[in-house]
């Protein structure tokens, strides 16, 4: 048998410190967080429109569509929405193929009926036909597993208003500098 072995000895002068993180807590999210997922947003209308109003639609997509749009590969490029009789349609939104889809793809470019209702189609006709006024769709996001877009009636901004809005940001911005400056020191 071997002999067992003293264990070492503790120098009292020596203190060890732990720390614990004790705030395990987790940042909460609501459902309405975890059901509505932004997919993708149209940056270039706040910059290019005066958004008046907003509307939530469906969009109704094919398999591989839902599934290129769940992976996030949308493009807005020039879209904007027409109306047809009685129907809405999206155009110039761009929806990558996906990879998977063997046999049932899709086209990237095609149009796409928006789900609404009569009365609320023949609302923005109605106000969209006004001068100067277009329906422009904002952001892409999907609501409870189905794919929404928010709609506005815009109306588009001249050359100086455009300007006015970057010597505004730019003021603004440099402020918040000034103020933040001032704080720290």
């Amino acid at each position: 048998m071997r002999p067992l072995e003293s264990a070492p000895q503790r120098n009292p002068s020596i203190v060890q410190v732990y720390t614990f993180s004790m705030s395990t807590k987790k940042k909460k999210t609501t459902k309405q967080d975890e059901q509505n997922r932004i997919v993708a947003r149209n940056k270039k209308v706040p910059r290019i429109f005066d958004i008046w109003e907003t509307l939530e639609a469906g969009i109704s997509l094919t398999g591989s569509e839902i599934k290129s749009l769940r992976a996030g590969r949308v493009s807005f490029k020039d879209s904007f929405v027409y109306f047809k009789k009685d129907e809405a349609f999206l155009t110039g939104v761009h929806i990558s193929r996906y990879e998977n889809a063997v046999y049932f793809g899709h086209e990237p470019e095609r149009d796409r009926k928006l789900l609404l209702h009569k009365r609320e189609i023949e609302a923005w006709r109605g106000r969209s036909e006004q001068k100067g006024l277009t329906v422009v769709p904002t952001r892409i996001y999907l609501k409870s597993g189905l794919a929404k877009v928010e709609l506005a009636l815009a109306k588009g901004k001249r050359i100086h208003d455009r300007r006015e809005d970057l010597k505004r940001r730019t003021v603004e911005r440099e402020s918040a500098r000034e103020i933040a400056r001032h704080t720290k020191g």
